[in-house]
């Protein structure tokens, strides 16, 4: 019931966005707006994620969820009511990008921490992969179902969708029971914060895999905010061709999110992680030595990398999840949440101002190399190796942390 609403609520979220994206691509024709439009959606998400964090080890993580939801809905609904009103300027749309995004940034830690609760720890991983699926699907039918409502009805209407998603998501957890957690939390918030740092940094190959991975997922992002520029400005693709390629990559995220929910993934997660990094790397890095006329190319090989990008998330999830006690997890993941958080806006502003100077095709060559060379020194850190060391279960950490 839970992923029901959450499905509906993830695809028409992504309807709206790629409605904005493409209203500001056509608008504004810049890369650098676009990628503070972006940037400025994420970085709440970073900033207010270790009190995300604390609020779903603290209060009911249900509730805590469907504020996020309608919260959320509510700011797309307003953003919508300006937009029809004619007061639809670029810095309305920053402003409520930000607002929009404070929401948000309860939503993941509740969510994420709620799984272990439900789910059976051998089967976190596939859940896990869940997540991606849902996105994947997102990928497929938001770019097209986004900019075509954008093209046929306007920016007003196509913000109103978000909202019906998020009373769809409402629903499906009105009708679900989760668990509450009884946690003892220091008195302070500041106290509660620096217990959930403690629980994750007690594993330091954990923390040194989450800063590699964050820096990987800065670059990627700095890709994705050149992505609809790339493709129409130095491939001469349309909204149409646009929403097929986001479409056909979209495809290829659900393709692996399906193998990998068949595979499991098997025992070593963390050499998994390093040798997809690789992986996803060589594609990346192909795409900037195409020529103008490549474009189907260029949506082969980012085809072929997004089929291996679902394959990051969930071992990741999944290795914190099995490191932190249950009491702590929902503040431990506000802390990767909070380094995601922080870097994806960072990235998504470099690669806009680094496209608008060097051009998309040397951004996409450096991110691939760089790929390449984080995939092979995280592997070689001993600390992260000892992740695959297998444990029976989560491990709680104690008082002394």
């Amino acid at each position: 019931m839970i992923w029901s609403g959450q499905a509906f609520s993830i695809i028409t979220s992504g309807a709206s966005g790629w409605a904005i994206i493409w209203h500001v691509t056509t608008t504004e024709g810049s890369a650098l707006k676009l990628a503070i439009v972006m940037a400025l959606s994420q970085l709440p998400l970073g900033l207010l994620a270790p009190l995300g964090g604390v609020a779903a080890d603290r209060y009911n993580r249900r509730a805590v969820m469907i504020v996020s939801d309608l919260g959320a809905g509510m700011m797309s609904l307003a953003l919508g009511a300006l937009a029809w009103l004619g007061h639809g300027s670029f810095a309305v749309i920053c402003i409520f990008a930000v607002l929009r995004s404070c929401f948000q940034a309860f939503h993941f830690p509740a969510m994420s921490a709620a799984m272990p609760m439900l789910v059976p720890e051998k089967h976190l991983m596939r859940v896990n992969t869940l997540d991606q699926a849902v996105g994947s699907i997102a990928n497929i039918g938001s770019p097209a179902i986004g900019i075509a409502l954008y093209t046929a009805f306007g920016l007003p209407y196509t913000l109103g969708l978000e909202f019906v998603g998020a009373l769809l998501a409402v629903a499906g957890l009105a009708l679900a029971r989760i668990p509450s957690v009884e946690a003892e939390m220091p008195p302070t918030i500041m106290g509660q914060i620096r217990e959930g740092w403690r629980a994750l940094s007690v594993n330091v190959g954990l923390v040194y895999l989450i800063v590699a991975l964050t820096a990987g997922m800065m670059v990627f992002e700095a890709l994705a905010a050149v992505y609809p520029l790339m493709a129409q400005q130095y491939f001469g693709a349309d909204g149409a061709m646009v929403s097929v390629a986001e479409a056909i990559t979209g495809t290829c995220m659900l393709l692996g999110a399906l193998i990998m929910m068949a595979w499991g993934g098997g025992k070593r997660l963390a050499l998994l992680i390093s040798a997809t990094t690789v992986v996803v790397g060589l594609p990346f890095a192909a795409v900037g030595l195409l020529p103008r006329g490549g474009l189907w190319a260029f949506v082969a090989l980012m085809g072929f990398g997004c089929i291996f990008l679902a394959w990051f998330h969930a071992p990741l999830m999944t290795l914190i999840q099995r490191h932190v006690g249950e009491d702590k997890v929902g503040r431990a993941l506000g802390f990767f949440q909070l380094m995601l958080g922080l870097a994806m806006p960072v990235g998504v502003v470099l690669g806009g101002a680094f496209a608008e100077k060097m051009g998309g095709p040397v951004l996409f060559t450096a991110a691939g190399i760089f790929f390449c060379v984080v995939g092979v020194v995280m592997y070689a850190i001993p600390h992260i190796r000892a992740l695959d060391t297998p444990v029976p279960a989560a491990l709680p950490l104690d008082e002394e942390g």
